[in-house]
């Protein structure tokens, strides 16, 4: 009740100053709704987005959510703010001036705009969205211009349960849950740390004692234990249907609270990479008849999958029997999404002549800049968005016991001791280039990576630079750049839209069955 009171007052004395014509931040009262069962906390999210654009996207009707988009930053302001604790009933003022993107909301041109403030009870947003276990307020329609005030946002509860995974493909008869607590993970944060994914075995698998060979799928940033149960489904439908051969895919979920881990062996993150390479697959193939060799392990995953396929393959060449990688994450540092962040003075959100980098296109069009995306992603939270989560994978760990930012989130700067750090340890071309000789034994032939050339996250400029790595040593690998394709619709051929994934699997299956008659079926 006293915050409340304190709400109003604090309100009334920003429309009194602001009809007075002295500048004033932008206030927010948020309340959680007094039928909320517990006291919550989170970093709360304010959305703001010119009512008419808001009702436009709802097909003219009024908008009931408004969210931020990666590929329009700038089109919906966002404020932030942590909550230790909201109760019940009670209400909090939140300075939309201190923590906003693309500006404070005192700034933003007058007009009247569509509201909603979310509470990011588990700080996932900034990974996977929103969850159905955020409290939302309604959207408002808030006249902005001058002496306009924010009205109070309730947030009220929906489901305090994370989404259901699709229970209709988790429970086919050939998919079986992964859940496997890994002892490596669990002695590096000191608490049971499980690894988990899905294992979608072939038709015909319950009858005779044939062993089959196994895929290792990694998905990409934003993948969820529940989002890959469709992709366990469309892999089982594919087999059952005769399209690709019958293999045993592990699915791989490969988010964590600080983004995707990647598969890699990180100061931050811990050692994942060892987990699965020296754990997991030691223990599934224990329990189910894989072909536990080489010639019949393979890797394979798009975007930050793609690179982690990538990854495991040249830090384990003697493991797998090789990795198709699709659109993979920057692969050599000197073309991190463009940028060349080992040239002296680099910086991600300005080229050398001033002009901003970009980020995010359609093939000629810039949809956002490197400096867009990250200062949005910085409001949205310090946790699981897309350049954090690099940090927590290549970077060297600070003496807050957090990862070193490779960039100034500011002026975007490049810090060139983390940049060294990223080469030595994570940078694949460079890798292949300075360590040759030992890995060509076990690695020389086992490298598949196709990109579009107008990927939209600008990732085919790195795959020529691994490509020239790979010549400059006289490797044997197939590298290909499907022309005009974008990271979104590489895997079509003709009508099928997942042609392309075909494709890759009967490769890996003439690898592991190079006299198998098998033939997929039209």
């Amino acid at each position: 009740m006293i915050k409340t009171m304190l709400a109003a007052s604090v309100l009334a004395l920003v429309g009194l100053s602001a009809r007075a014509g002295a500048a004033a931040p932008a206030l927010a009262p948020v309340q959680l709704s007094a039928t909320a069962p517990k006291p919550l906390s989170g970093r709360l999210l304010i959305f703001a987005e010119p009512w008419d654009a808001a009702k436009a996207a709802n097909k003219g009707a009024d908008p009931t959510v408004v969210d931020a988009n990666g590929f329009e930053p700038g089109e919906v302001a966002i404020a932030a703010a942590e909550i230790p604790r909201l109760a019940p009933g009670q209400t909090d003022v939140i300075n939309a001036d201190l923590l906003a993107y693309p500006t404070a909301f005192s700034a933003l041109k007058p007009g009247v705009y569509a509201v909603q403030a979310v509470l990011d009870v588990g700080h996932t947003y900034a990974y996977a969205g929103r969850e159905a276990r955020d409290p939302v307020s309604p959207v408002v329609k808030v006249d902005l211009n001058a002496g306009g005030t924010i009205p109070v946002l309730t947030l009220t509860p929906t489901d305090e349960a994370p989404k259901p995974v699709d229970a209709a493909n988790a429970a086919r008869a050939d998919i079986d849950p992964i859940d496997f607590v890994s002892p490596a993970l669990s002695r590096f944060w000191g608490r049971p740390v499980h690894i988990r994914g899905w294992l979608v075995r072939p038709p015909g698998y319950g009858q005779g004692q044939a062993r089959y060979p196994s895929v290792y799928w990694t998905a990409g940033f934003g993948g969820t234990l529940a989002r890959l149960a469709k992709v366990a489904a469309d892999f089982d439908d594919q087999m059952t249907a005769g399209q690709t051969p019958p293999m045993i895919y592990v699915i791989l979920d490969q988010s964590s609270p600080t983004g995707t881990h990647e598969f890699a062996d990180s100061v931050n993150n811990g050692p994942w990479g060892a987990a699965l390479t020296g754990e997991l697959i030691p223990d599934l193939e224990r329990r189910y008849r894989m072909d536990a060799r080489p010639s019949g392990r393979f890797l394979t995953g798009h975007s930050s999958g793609g690179w982690a396929s990538l990854w495991l393959q040249v830090a384990y060449p003697a493991l797998f029997g090789g990795a198709w990688a699709t659109s993979p994450d920057s692969s050599d540092f000197h073309d991190f999404n463009g940028p060349d962040i080992y040239a002296p003075g680099a910086n991600v959100y300005r080229r050398p002549d001033g002009a901003p980098w970009p980020l995010v296109r359609d093939h000629a069009k810039v949809l956002a800049t490197f400096e867009d995306f990250a200062r949005q992603e910085r409001v949205l939270g310090d946790y699981g968005g897309q350049q954090a989560s690099f940090d927590w994978v290549f970077s060297p760990k600070g003496p807050d016991g957090r990862p070193v930012q490779m960039f100034d989130r500011d002026t975007g700067a490049v810090d060139p001791a983390v940049a060294a750090y990223w080469r030595d340890h994570y940078d694949i071309a460079w890798r292949i280039t300075h360590d040759w000789p030992a890995l060509k034994p076990n690695l020389d032939g086992k490298i598949h990576l196709i990109v579009g050339t107008a990927d939209t996250f600008y990732l085919d400029g790195a795959a020529h630079r691994l490509k020239a790595a790979l010549d400059s040593v006289g490797a044997r690998a197939d590298v290909r750049f499907l022309a005009d394709r974008t990271h979104f619709d590489l895997y079509a051929i003709g009508d099928d839209k997942r042609g392309l994934q075909k494709q890759m699997a009967w490769a890996m299956y003439a690898v592991a069955r190079p006299d198998s008659p098998l033939q997929p079926k039209p």
